[in-house]
């Protein structure tokens, strides 16, 4: 992390109140957040539920360290491969670093596209009962279309909405229907207001592309990261334990990568799944906060819009 008095005072838009920057993978939100926190003196707080771990970094495309140099970042390389996250955990490590920043003079900017950390933050947590562990042992030894027929005859709601490729999602939603007795969806539905602080709408934005567009970009993207080293990233992951990490083996790139390790697909076969794959994420995450959260939406145009995106918010922020 930065040394934040090496960075100039901010600018004092709206109290230092947190700003939040939401949308899709690979849609320019980073850079929007660098270039937003250098204009008006703020600290980007990463809402991404897999840059918390150490280890993940091309995959996720982890702010540099360069970038990481020039404006502060919260909430990356904060737990090890082999440790629990979820958002209980992000709203707690959240809250502290939203008050570090304040009690600096900056201003908080959470920039990121995990859409549960963000609503848990915004409206608090729910009350679903802690992991069992013999249970969710017993769920995870199950096959995922087993699990699958469990919740769609319990619980209609969530079978409908939920990511069926993503067995830890699966595997948790029946865990909590096990446990309780009751639907996973009427128990999601439970948010208890908690948040840290009262959060104005003009404080909430949300970024899309065409899709053609989005799509040039996340091809881009994966392209770049592979040529980075994923593969072998991936391959050092492995050994410092990846795979007993259900959650960071969800994460698209490390899990095809994975697979391709193991001999399921060759390299180039390997390298279009993952740009597949990310597109479908991308649209799972803008059907989500489009009907989660009452976010400002802008639809950037193709090309460089940072300056643009931000001379936007800028102006939004401070005509309110």
């Amino acid at each position: 992390m930065a040394d934040a008095k090496s960075i100039s005072p901010p600018a004092s838009i709206l109290q230092l109140r947190p700003i939040f920057l939401a949308g899709p993978t690979a849609v320019g939100k980073s850079a929007i957040a660098l270039a937003l926190a250098e204009q008006i003196g703020g600290e980007i707080i990463s809402v991404d539920s897999m840059q918390v771990y150490r280890g993940l970094d091309l995959g996720t495309a982890k702010p540099s360290a360069a970038e990481q140099a020039k404006i502060p970042h919260h909430l990356i390389d904060v737990a090890e491969l082999h440790e629990p996250f979820d958002a209980a955990k992000f709203v707690e490590l959240a809250r502290i670093a939203v008050a570090e920043i304040q009690a600096r003079g900056r201003t908080p900017i959470f920039c990121g596209g995990t859409g549960l950390y963000f609503k848990a933050f915004l409206e608090g947590l729910g009350h679903a009962p802690p992991s069992d562990p013999k249970l969710r042992a017993e769920l995870e030894a199950a096959p995922l279309e087993i699990l699958l027929r469990e919740l769609s005859e319990r619980d209609p709601a969530t079978f409908e909405r939920i990511d069926r490729q993503n067995p830890r999602r699966v595997v948790r939603a029946v865990e909590v229907i096990r446990l309780t007795g009751q639907p996973f969806s009427d128990q999601r539905a439970e948010w208890k207001s908690s948040a840290p602080l009262p959060i104005s709408r003009i404080l909430l934005f949300g970024f899309s592309r065409p899709a053609a567009d989005l799509h040039a970009r996340i091809a881009a993207r994966v392209d770049e990261m592979f040529r980075r080293g994923l593969v072998e990233e991936t391959r050092r992951l492995l050994a410092g334990g990846l795979a007993q990490n259900q959650t960071a083996m969800q994460a698209i790139g490390y899990r095809q990568v994975v697979e391709h390790l193991r001999g399921e697909r060759p390299l180039a076969e390997t390298i279009e799944l993952v740009k597949s794959r990310t597109r479908q994420f991308a649209k799972r995450q803008m059907t989500w906060f489009r009907r989660q959260l009452d976010l400002q939406w802008t639809e950037l145009p193709p090309g460089d819009s940072v300056d643009h995106a931000t001379a936007l918010v800028k102006m939004k922020l401070e005509s309110n």
